[in-house]
């Protein structure tokens, strides 16, 4: 049975965060430090006053109180979600799938344009009834505390929310990070229902065959490469020991925001400046939904669920998803790969390149993305 839901955080949740913020510890700076050693002490003191003395939850809750949530069980595990009904002739349902560190506030910004077109300045006729999930582990989709749930086994879980909870015989699926993971399974195992899916990082990884690789292929994956061996550390530690980080990033607010806070702007295209593209509003409405919902180790446990059953980015479990494919690829994402390789791993029908914007592009470049997704589904609905 699907039931409304509204966000209701106890005064006493709020006064524990208050009094741990006012406590905090924080570490010594190292020589020379700035933010190639992580996140600086000083910004972090500065982020942790604002959200001590300044920062309005009650008035976040309150606008995200403004979307229409919901709570259901599908396979008895509870999801929560968004559901935006669509204002146009024939909306066509359309599945939004968040990232690490992300969450369902990811949406906030398209599902406007999304829903209501017009009101936008567009066409009626690109409406979209959006459904937009918290990944069972993040935010209010409790884990189910039992091995397997990986990007597959959500991919499943989502095609029976959209179909068995929602009625949805047909749809379309958009992601990003593990969006992206969870929307390709979800177009290879489930296609008799999606009729294309769009995304903004790739998700699946190709199986090569004797067709050379182009030198934009090889320069990408040599790019890949240096990415996990200079920066992926974060994956490794929640893809081995994410119980050991998690006790300490549940524990304390400050170090969930260094956690956290340091991949927005290393991610993000931002010139160096992360608050030239979030605020610390932004920033912290994020944090404080995992702080609040004290999900840090439940999130990080995708990654060992990932890593050890099919592999980042599918590379346990290479293959071609046959589904219709958008892409979206952002100049300063963490992974920017040619179109030739996205065709490797997808019947892509759309590839296309912005010079701004980085891994985040539901909040980050909001309009592009809007405009990818109307014009990628437009011919398939």
């Amino acid at each position: 049975m699907v039931r409304p839901f509204r966000i209701d955080i106890s005064e006493e949740q709020l006064t524990d965060l208050r009094d741990r913020l006012a406590r905090t510890r924080f570490a010594p700076a190292l020589s020379g430090q700035d933010w190639t050693l992580g996140t600086p002490p000083g910004y972090l003191e500065e982020l942790v006053e604002y959200w001590h003395t300044k920062f309005d939850w009650r008035a976040v809750e309150a606008r995200l109180n403004e979307l229409p949530q919901f709570l259901t069980e599908v396979d008895g595990q509870t999801v929560h979600f968004v559901h935006a009904k669509g204002v146009g002739p024939k909306p066509l349902p359309l599945l939004f799938s968040h990232g690490w560190p992300g969450s369902f506030y990811e949406v906030t910004k398209i599902i406007g344009p999304l829903t209501d077109p017009a009101a936008y300045g567009g066409d009626p006729a690109d409406a979209f009834d959006v459904v937009a999930p918290s990944l069972p582990g993040f935010g209010f989709s409790p884990h189910p505390g039992t091995p397997g749930m990986n990007p597959t086994a959500m991919g499943a879980l989502f095609a029976k929310l959209m179909t068995d909870a929602l009625g949805y015989a047909r749809f379309g699926a958009q992601g990003g990070d593990f969006g992206a993971q969870v929307t390709s399974r979800l177009a290879r195992d489930h296609s008799d229902h999606v009729v294309g899916i769009h995304l903004n990082l790739m998700g699946a990884t190709p199986v090569l065959d004797d067709t050379p690789l182009t030198a934009a292929e090889q320069d990408f994956l040599a790019a890949a490469d240096h990415f996990f061996s200079a920066e992926g550390a974060y994956a490794q530690i929640q893809g081995t020991k994410p119980a050991t980080l998690g006790a300490g990033l549940s524990d304390s607010p400050a170090g969930l925001a260094a956690w956290i806070v340091e991949k927005f702007r290393a991610w993000s295209d931002n010139g160096g400046d992360l608050e030239s593209i979030f605020s610390k509003d932004e920033l912290l409405t994020d944090i404080t939904l995992y702080w609040l919902t004290n999900t840090i180790t439940t999130s990080a446990r995708l990654y060992y669920e990932t890593m050890h059953t099919e592999g980042m980015l599918g590379r346990n479990v290479p293959g071609y998803v046959d589904t219709p494919t958008g892409f979206a690829s952002f100049a300063k994402d963490n992974f920017v790969p040619p179109r030739e390789w996205v065709a490797r791993a997808y019947n892509l029908q759309r590839y296309t390149h912005f010079d701004k914007g980085g891994h985040f592009a539901a909040l980050e470049r909001p309009g592009d993305l809007v405009n990818e997704i109307r014009e990628f589904f437009r011919p398939l609905r």
